[in-house]
């Protein structure tokens, strides 16, 4: 199995890379998440997942190992193809794929283009544990959430802001996406407050 290339970087496109390693010039498909992490650099490092049918042989690149790990848990779900895969990690960063799976956040998924109510719960149903597992999470996610709220509050008090009024601010602005950074929270925040 090929598990990764290392090599010069030929061409690069939103949904392809070529990568040339010793002569041999390798058509990677790739995610929008991957082109946007891709630098345009000379030599280039790409995890790669091969896949194998009857008919093809197709390779998948990934500048990050957890993107890749998450495209083969995405995989392994019935209904689920390698197209609509990479579609799901273009739409949503993997850490976003992740977090929405472990925390059953049926509507992030069902935003993504082609993946209608049942998938998305099929896939929730069959990754949730996986993830929670795999990535030792538990109530992790929440927790830092929990964490970032805080330290949002204790920015916007600083700024001079009632806390009963920013905390539902920031609880709104958590509930549109959860995945926000500290520094984001506070911006969502303030234009609101």
């Amino acid at each position: 199995m090929i598990t990764h290339l290392k090599g010069k970087l030929v061409e690069k496109n939103p949904t392809y890379v070529i990568i040339e390693c010793n002569g041999v010039g390798y058509f990677l498909n790739i995610s929008l998440h991957t082109y946007s992490q891709l630098k345009d650099e000379e030599n280039v490092l790409l995890f790669t997942h091969l896949q194998v049918k009857e008919d093809s042989h197709t390779l998948f690149g990934f500048v990050e190992k957890t993107e890749r790990e998450i495209f083969r848990l995405l995989i392994s779900v019935s209904g689920i193809g390698s197209s609509t895969a990479r579609t799901m990690l273009s739409s949503l960063s993997p850490i976003q794929v992740r977090d929405a799976i472990a925390n059953g956040d049926v509507p992030s998924i069902q935003a993504i283009k082609g993946i209608g109510a049942k998938t998305a719960q099929r896939v929730i149903l069959d990754l949730k544990d996986k993830i929670l597992k795999v990535y030792d999470m538990g109530e992790v996610s929440y927790q830092s959430n929990n964490t970032s709220k805080e330290e949002a509050l204790s920015a916007l008090e600083v700024l001079g802001f009632v806390r009963r009024q920013s905390e539902k601010v920031v609880d709104k602005v958590l509930s549109n996406d959860p995945s926000l950074s500290v520094e984001n929270i506070i911006k969502q925040a303030l234009k609101n407050l």
